[in-house]
This record gives structure tokens, sequence and C-alpha cells, in this order.
């Protein structure tokens, strides 16, 4: 599992708050990522289940949690660009599935932000859906956990 995000830009830090609580999960990796989204491809190498958090802006409700399994299908064209990253997760994502470096399940959860300025903390909308975000995070990893490998990549 991999949290995405700035702890300076207020509501981009849910993905690392996300992965802080979960530490702990017994049987998962947890990581944080404070880097630019393509450094993921080079994360992920070796693994073949992926769970990532992340924070993102699409125009929805703030607070609105996204769920893609980014293994079954391409991330949509709405989100990919939704990031507060340069080059966001999405964009991540289909370059890795392009270059054949994409484990082979990977599972996008993205939390609607509204606050992103320097130095502001998190939003109440997304202070306030963090709860819902984890147990989601949670579930989804455990369930990925007792999944067997097929053995193939994309």
């Amino acid at each position: 599992m991999i949290g995405v995000g700035n702890d300076l830009r207020g509501d981009d830090a849910a993905g690392l708050e996300v992965v802080r609580r979960l530490g702990t999960l017994p049987g998962v990796l947890v990581s944080e990522h404070h880097g630019e989204a393509v450094d993921l491809l080079d994360r992920w190498q070796d693994a073949t289940a992926v769970v990532l958090v992340d924070t993102i802006r699409s125009g929805a409700a703030p607070g609105t949690i996204h769920r893609i399994d980014a293994s079954a299908e391409a991330i949509p064209s709405r989100l990919r660009r939704a990031s507060s990253h340069t080059i966001g997760v999405g964009e991540a994502i289909e370059l890795g599935r392009t270059l054949g470096r994409l484990p082979e399940r990977v599972v996008v959860y993205g939390i609607e932000g509204v606050r992103f300025e320097s130095g502001s903390e998190l939003s109440e909308e997304v202070r306030a859906g963090i709860g819902e975000l984890i147990d989601a995070v949670a579930r989804e990893a455990r369930a990925l956990r007792s999944r067997p490998s097929t053995g193939t990549h994309g």
C-alpha cells in the first residue's frame, strides 16, 4: 500500500494520513510517497498487488471517495489530470501499463480534496471522510493479500 501526498499542502496529505494510520496492518507493506508519481514505477517494480491512496480534484464534492481498479480498466481521462502533482498517479499508472511495468493488481483510492494551499491543514470535508477511506483501503488490502497471484503482469 502506498500513500501519495505532501504534508505541507492541506488535503494533499490525506493519502499519507491513511497509510500512517494503517502502518501496522498485518501482512501488508505500507509506504509513503512524497515525490513525483512517475517514481512509483520503480516503487512497485516487484509487487504483484498495490493499493494507492491519493487526494484528487475531479470536481466531485469534497470528501467524496473514489475507487478505481486500474488493473481492470484504464484510469478515466477525467481523473488522469485530477492529481495535485505535476505528473499524476493516473498518468503514472497508464505509463506503467504502456511500458509493461504495472503490477498484476492495482487499485487506486482517491479522496476529493478542496484545500491545497501551502501550509494549510486537512479540510473538514476530507477529515470527515478519512475514517471511511481507511476502512475501505484496509478491506481492499486484506482482500488483495488473500487473493492468489495469477503470475501475469499487465
